[in-house]
């Protein structure tokens, strides 16, 4: 028996290519339909873009009128005709800002704060320059756990800040309190 030899007399032998085609020609479609996306949002993006500068360029044109106006307003309120004016209007603005702080409302939010065997023996409010409003306080107790007490819970409230003993003095013949002179921020509600 002879051996048969394999011969393949087409031209090209039988693929199937198919199923590639079809895959291809889904990619194709995905893609087409992926690049008409991107291309419709780049467009969108101009245009917003386009308005925040439009919308920044109208800010900027009236944040110059708004400095000139300030300007000119500065340089006639330096005048010297006008600087009793001025200067009677800060200090009526500091008497109004002084007068902001509630003393009722000041001595509620202490009491939350305070043990009862602590004396509140004298409190002042001052405005900081940053509008902020820091108690001076003097405070006595019998013993200095109270006091500890209390600084930890001052630091420890959203009404109040951070708290810094000035001085302390132990009693004496005359007074029979630790005294405790401190400062604490004071944030009111309004």
């Amino acid at each position: 028996m002879q051996g048969r030899i394999p011969i393949n007399l087409a031209s090209e032998p039988f693929r199937r290519d198919r199923a590639m085609l079809v895959a291809s020609g889904l990619l194709a479609a995905v893609l087409a339909v992926s690049l008409a996306g991107l291309t419709t949002m780049i467009l969108q993006e101009r245009g917003r873009a386009e308005e925040t500068r439009e919308a920044l360029v109208k800010l900027e044109t009236a944040m110059r009128v708004q400095a000139s106006e300030h300007v000119k307003v500065d340089t006639i309120l330096r005048q010297a005709q006008n600087s009793e004016v001025l200067d009677r209007n800060v200090f009526l603005n500091t008497l109004i800002s002084r007068k902001a702080v509630s003393w009722t409302q000041l001595f509620a939010d202490l009491e939350k704060v305070m043990p009862g065997t602590v004396r509140l023996v004298s409190v002042r409010p001052q405005i900081t320059p940053q509008n902020q409003v820091v108690l001076d306080m003097t405070v006595g107790s019998m013993t200095t756990e109270p006091v500890i007490d209390m600084l930890m819970r001052l630091e420890g409230s959203p009404l109040f800040g951070a708290t810094t003993i000035t001085t302390m003095l132990p009693p004496s013949q005359n007074e029979t309190l630790y005294r405790y002179r401190l400062s604490v921020n004071y944030a009111p509600r309004p």
